[in-house]
């Protein structure tokens, strides 16, 4: 598969995406319990949509799904002259700004689909080094931080703070995307779409220990899917706060916005809500013996 992916990347990007559609319908028609996921957490975060409209919501978000693979792919093998045509970094100013504090930059971004391609695009203007989450097939976290190690200033483990420290500490930029569910250590419960989620606080962590400024990173694909949006924004006012609490509810809010932009390309597809707060029943079935069901159709 990998080996396809690499073939594959040299078409061009319309026919690329065109190949990402149909491969996220497929993955949609098949992926049962992914497809929960997904419903479930768009029911959660979007009830003001009919079930319908959530359905159809769904099915765009697993189109975007399957371009991001193939984005993720370009991410790792096309070239920078490539690149380049397919978007600019707008704002980088405000990077250049926070780099003279001297302290390094984290750079926030959330998990859309587009990620990999965007943070690709952003190289041209500074190198980066990145955190990442350990993929469970062996192979695949071999093949992603290789490949990033040709283009990025190095990587940490986002279950290693002090790895991500020392990049900070000399002065480099961290990609850093804290949207995940990474348990009840180290996270506090905040609102994310009004659902009390577990939100790391690695992000204060970082920010307070190193004197780093904490930089907006905006991606998205923008509409005919031709070209990208990668836009820095200003550094964080008065961050970290005094509490964890209250900067993990601003990051969220900074997150929810960018979602609310293109919906369909944030990855739904993660179990955001997991880890519920003492006595709350969890929001996902079992996987074994669960099908997914149209609107109206009888449990």
């Amino acid at each position: 598969m990998l080996g396809l992916a690499r073939a594959l990347v040299s078409l061009p990007l319309s026919w690329l995406l065109a190949l990402g559609r149909w491969l996220g319908r497929v993955i949609w028609h098949h992926a049962d319990y992914r497809r929960h996921v997904v419903h479930t957490n768009l029911e959660l975060c979007f009830p003001q949509l009919d079930d319908w409209q959530r359905l159809d919501l769904e099915r765009r978000a697993f189109e975007s799904f399957g371009m991001g693979l193939f984005e993720e792919a370009m991410g790792w093998w096309v070239s920078n002259e490539r690149l380049a045509r397919y978007g600019q970094v707008e704002g980088a100013e405000h990077l250049h700004e926070a780099l003279a504090r001297g302290k390094g930059v984290i750079l926030l971004c959330a998990h859309v689909t587009c990620l990999e391609v965007c943070g690709r695009i952003l190289q041209h203007e500074v190198k980066t080094a990145f955190s990442y989450r350990e993929q469970k097939n062996a192979l695949l976290d071999l093949m992603i931080r290789r490949s990033r190690d040709h283009w990025a200033a190095g990587g940490a483990p986002a279950s290693d703070p002090r790895a991500m420290l020392r990049y900070l500490k000399e002065n480099k930029v961290l990609w850093f995307a804290p949207d995940q569910d990474f348990g009840p250590r180290y996270s506090v419960f905040a609102p994310f779409f009004g659902i009390p989620a577990a939100t790391t606080t690695t992000l204060s962590r970082l920010a307070k220990l190193s004197g780093a400024a904490v930089v907006p990173f905006h991606n998205q694909r923008l509409p005919g899917n031709r070209r990208y949006l990668v836009r820095l924004e200003p550094a964080l006012a008065d961050f970290p706060g005094n509490d964890p609490l209250h900067d993990a509810e601003r990051m969220n809010r900074i997150l929810e916005t960018w979602i609310k932009e293109a919906p369909e390309q944030y990855l739904w597809s993660h179990r955001r809500f997991k880890t519920r707060p003492p006595g709350q029943l969890k929001v996902y079935r079992p996987k074994r013996g669960y099908r997914p069901r149209l609107p109206g159709e009888p449990n």
